[in-house]
């Protein structure tokens, strides 16, 4: 028996290197010599990772690699293939090793998001932004609290198709990184920094004015959101179409008025807790932008209804 299953393990093996090499047309199956054909005959590039593997979750996947020598090299080159990581608030025991061995096999992700893993580091991060960093479009690391900026050097440098950036809650993120991302990217469409207070005034109306191509922006509760920075925003933004100040106390309606009056994409209006702001600058606005706070008056039934709309998921960690 076991050496019928020695013989198993090394034809599957020799069936698996050859499946990673793409050939032009897929590969007949061979019978081994006892006659029998398993899962692992199947082409491996041409039928199991594009049909089968995407339809399995990470548990699933890390179950199957468990499973034999085989499993564990399929599973592996699946997760090579794979294109999007999702593990945002997942907190399970010893999820640091299982993220090792992502680390080590994705290769080609696109879309990266780890929002609020409390057990993620620079140590962990850095390897995978390595492997992945010339196919990398989004990155959302909203409450990351235990990395660093050095985690963001990377993404900042190296990944020029770069998107959608997500850093909600991160009192890390200093006006020297928001400086580099001036310097570096050009191509964001979705960024979040709500709650991030120690960026300066200056250096948000610097990056806003190269920044021009920003569709859905929050910036929620950041104390250095000025009337100054939204009129930099209504001149150089005028793509933007979502835009989060809730929390954003130093605003006023000068600010909002020349906001509103260049931005004319513009469709939803978050501003809950911006106690400087009135019906002087949101009235002109409300027949074409969804605006979070009601119509100071009792007739409110042609206000719009806030749950018709959620833009992008800017507010979802």
């Amino acid at each position: 028996m076991c050496t019928l299953h020695i013989e198993e393990e090394t034809h599957l093996a020799v069936m698996g290197s050859r499946n990673l090499t793409r050939t032009p047309s897929p590969m007949p199956m061979q019978r081994p010599p006892d006659g029998e054909l398993t899962l692992f005959d199947i082409s491996w590039a041409d039928v199991l990772i594009p049909n089968m593997s995407v339809y399995l979750s990470l548990k699933d996947l890390f179950n199957l690699r468990s499973c034999s020598r085989t499993a564990l090299r399929f599973v592996e080159s699946a997760l090579e293939m794979r294109t999007e990581l999702h593990l945002s608030g997942n907190n399970t025991d010893n999820i640091q090793l299982g993220f090792k061995v992502l680390a080590r096999c994705c290769r080609r992700l696109e879309q990266l998001h780890l929002a609020s893993c409390k057990w993620l580091t620079d140590e962990l991060l850095l390897p995978l932004l390595q492997n992945n960093k010339q196919r990398l479009s989004a990155v959302n690391l909203n409450e990351c609290v235990n990395i660093t900026a050095l985690s963001l050097q990377p993404i900042i440098v190296q990944c020029k198709e770069l998107r959608v950036l997500k850093l909600s809650k991160c009192q890390w993120l200093t006006t020297g990184a928001v400086d580099a991302l001036t310097l570096h990217q050009n191509k964001l469409i979705e960024f979040d920094i709500s709650y991030c207070g120690a960026i300066g005034e200056r250096c948000l109306i610097i990056f806003f004015r190269k920044l021009n191509k920003l569709t859905v922006l929050s910036l929620a509760n950041t104390p250095s959101v000025t009337d100054q920075v939204l009129i930099q925003i209504g001149n150089y933004c005028r793509e933007l179409e979502h835009i989060n100040l809730i929390g954003c106390a130093a605003i006023s309606d000068y600010g909002v008025h020349g906001l509103g009056e260049r931005c004319m994409r513009l469709q939803s209006l978050l501003i809950q807790r911006c106690h400087r702001i009135t019906e002087r600058s949101l009235a002109p606005l409300r027949q074409r932008v969804m605006i979070d706070r009601p119509r100071p008056r009792q007739d409110v039934h042609n206000a719009h209804n806030l749950n018709d709309f959620y833009p992008s998921d800017f507010l979802v960690y």
